[in-house]
């Protein structure tokens, strides 16, 4: 078996710390990958912190880009050579993957976040011969080479390994914001759309719905940084959430309709709260995206629900990532969704400097670039 170099997170420690590992070699459906950039997601935060159920010690990582460097003998999407994003996993034979909505697969919950094959087992061991968790996301790419599930991989080309790393958060923070206005809301000529939180998601929210026939954009957060950024990347109004009466202010920009369209993006329930008291009547939709810890509840006026507003859960921006990936690639490229702006790089060995940036709001979008 093979050795690579991965932050393993330990039971209670809460930090990455690199470690050499084994790694399996690959089994029929699997890819072994050389890691060449990967971005940190607040999901791996949330899951460093146990606040998720993915049992420790386990190898993180969800938007992970690569070079593929073996396949196993089912493998058919990529072969050794080839530069490929990673995203999600998915069965593929449940009828929401048949149905091209693999995000909403049956098996999504086990498959991304139990940090083990479905059969159970795990592709990782440490020196002492001791299981480590991986395939978080049917990937695990905090680590040099991962095992990776062919159903998590898109090919892509590339000019070179530096615009590969900088693809990478494709695979799961921009798709969520950029799927859930173009996938779920799709706001029509005129309406309004509204984004609760202005991080990489919201942010790829709003650069998505200024591709649309929106009229209005509207980001709503706390860092003044944030909403100047938005207002360059497509928002056509901007609020700090301490400052104002969030409801009541969209109505004044709306013209007291209230919005067509919102993206909760925060995964704070209070926030979430204020995107429902301020849909439009009879149509007004809010898609949730925003994850908050397991358990989490969050409460809404039913009343003001039945007169035809609804709220709708978004997991990954509803992309089947075979199609909606190589999309956003595209638009990057042409200028349309600049998310690059949105991405610092840091060292792999910086890891805990960078996911402490991102917990602290000094930077967007982390992405650590492993050169050889």
């Amino acid at each position: 078996m093979p050795d690579t170099e991965a932050a393993v997170v330990r039971p209670g420690t809460g930090t990455f710390a690199w470690e050499t590992l084994q790694v399996d070699e690959p089994r029929p459906d699997e890819l072994l990958v050389r890691i060449v950039g990967v971005g940190i997601c607040h999901t791996d935060l949330a899951t460093r912190d146990e606040h998720l159920h993915t049992p420790m010690p386990a190898v993180l990582g969800h938007e992970g880009a690569g070079v593929v460097e073996a396949v196993g003998s089912a493998v058919t999407r990529a072969k050794p050579g080839d530069r490929v994003l990673l995203s999600f996993s998915s069965c593929g034979h449940c009828p929401a993957c048949l149905h091209g909505h693999p995000a909403y697969c049956t098996t999504f919950i086990p498959r991304n976040f139990d940090g083990a094959r479905p059969d159970g087992s795990m592709p990782f061991r440490d020196q002492r011969g001791e299981t480590v968790g991986g395939r978080f996301f049917g990937q695990s790419s905090f680590a040099r080479r991962t095992l990776v599930d062919e159903r998590s991989t898109v090919p892509v080309e590339t000019a070179d390994e530096d615009e590969l790393a900088l693809l990478a958060p494709v695979g799961c923070g921009i798709q969520t914001g950029a799927g859930a206005v173009l996938n779920e809301l799709r706001p029509g000529t005129g309406e309004s759309v509204a984004v609760f939180g202005a991080g990489a998601v919201g942010l790829s929210a709003v650069m998505a719905a200024a591709l649309t026939p929106a009229a209005k954009i509207i980001a709503i957060d706390i860092v003044p940084s944030r909403l100047e950024l938005a207002l360059e990347l497509g928002a056509t109004h901007t609020m700090n959430g301490n400052q104002e009466d969030t409801p009541q202010r969209l109505r004044e920009i709306t013209g007291g309709r209230g919005v067509d369209r919102a993206l909760e993006s925060s995964g704070v329930p209070a926030l979430l709260r204020q995107a429902i008291d301020s849909l439009a009547l009879g149509h007004g939709t809010v898609a949730v995206a925003g994850a908050p810890p397991v358990g989490t509840d969050g409460t809404f006026d039913v009343n003001f629900l039945l007169n035809g507003r609804t709220i709708r859960g978004v997991t990954e921006g509803d992309s089947d990532l075979t199609t909606f990936i190589p999309a956003l690639v595209d638009l990057y490229r042409s200028g349309r969704l600049p998310f690059d702006r949105m991405a610092r790089l840091y060292e792999p060995s910086r890891i805990n400097e960078a996911a402490a940036d991102a917990a602290g709001g000094q930077v967007l979008k982390p992405v650590l670039r492993f050169t050889d």
